[in-house]
């Protein structure tokens, strides 16, 4: 028996004002951002490169080739921009060493424009995890890494010109923000500040909390808000503040169930992608999710194991997208493009809030 059969096509995301950056943080190889609708980003920052010595280096041959697969995208999307990224936690572990001479700070900035002349790309971005207060256990940091790393980005402009762009990945905390960087000497010359308003309840926290809310929740006061007023505050412009969306949850153990395990005792237990969630964070895995109305956050609790999850879902990616549209700022970032469902995932759901 013939007939016509009816495909449904489905509906391509939308794509973003052109105002609006929308920028990956990429850790994948040189095939896997194939599987995601890449389409509507402005930036892919590949993570991570790294030191050696005093100059920015791939640790991989098969790095070359990806960050050269990612450039190869901008013949089809001629809006987007790749980014090398320099650091990331525990990646750093010589920067207050090297950025800490005049020579180390010259070599690096040297070396980031030769990089970024043989592969193609269009700016380097600055992960130094931390300026000035302790990150990984190990790691030197000195008082003086907050003015050297204003000579470095000194460094970085009077090298690349501004012909490249230049960022850089801020801690989302109040100690960060106060104590790492002199933001009127800094922010004139870079392009933006990517917020890393994720990872604010972390791995050496004791008590379970939102790790990336968009808004204050007593007695948590560290969120994307408050960084961003702390922000305004010091005169950053508006314009150049990208905050941060976690494609991941974290999740404690160990947590009683008071409060569907919010603001309770507990400890880190594990991370795990957007693109698990469904598995993991199921009602059949014994979760219940929950909503926060005053952060604007959702958190899972599992009775039966005392497990506490908290993460970024479709309605906090969308509320935190139409915060940025109000607020004026530069664009929304997250951490990882991997993370997510190559499928109406939480990409999708920034997308469709970003076009709105």
């Amino acid at each position: 028996m013939g007939g016509i059969t009816a495909f449904r096509l489905s509906t391509p995301p939308a794509v973003p004002k052109p105002s609006l950056a929308v920028i990956a943080y990429y850790a994948g190889d040189a095939t896997a951002f194939r599987s995601y609708p890449t389409k509507g980003l402005t930036h892919i920052i590949y993570s991570f490169l790294h030191l050696q010595g005093n100059s920015l280096a791939f640790d991989k041959p098969q790095d070359k080739a990806t960050v050269a697969a990612l450039v190869a995208l901008k013949a089809q999307q001629p809006q987007l921009k790749v980014m090398l990224s320099l650091g990331g936690w525990s990646g750093c572990q010589t920067c207050s060493q090297v950025f800490a001479t005049a020579k180390g700070r010259s070599d690096f900035a040297a070396s980031v424009k030769q990089v970024l002349r043989a592969t193609h790309t269009d700016g380097i971005d600055l992960d130094w995890e931390y300026p000035a207060i302790a990150g990984p256990p190990g790691h030197r940091f000195a008082p003086e890494d907050r003015h050297n790393f204003t000579l470095l980005v000194q460094a970085l402009r009077a090298t690349l010109g501004n012909t490249y762009e230049i960022s850089f990945a801020a801690g989302g905390f109040p100690e960060y923000l106060r104590k790492s960087v002199e933001w009127p000497a800094v922010m004139p010359l870079v392009n933006r500040v990517n917020l890393m308003s994720y990872d604010l309840v972390n791995g050496y926290s004791t008590l379970t909390g939102h790790h990336t809310p968009l808004y204050p929740s007593p007695p948590q006061q560290v969120s994307v808000d408050d960084g961003v007023r702390y922000l305004d505050s010091v005169g950053v412009a508006p314009g150049k503040i990208v905050i941060g969306a976690a494609f991941y949850a974290r999740v404690f153990n160990h947590v009683p169930s008071a409060k569907q395990g919010l603001r309770q005792a507990g400890k880190f237990y594990k991370t795990f992608n957007y693109k698990e969630f469904t598995d993991s964070l199921s009602a059949t895995q014994g979760f219940a999710t929950y909503w926060d109305s005053i952060a604007q956050a959702p958190y899972a609790y599992n009775a039966r194991r005392q497990e506490f999850a908290t993460f970024d879902n479709p309605r906090s990616i969308r509320l935190k997208t139409q915060y940025v549209r109000t607020k004026h700022l530069g664009g929304i970032m997250f951490w990882e493009l991997t993370g997510d469902k190559p499928q109406h995932g939480l990409l999708e759901s920034l997308y469709e809030a970003a076009a709105q």
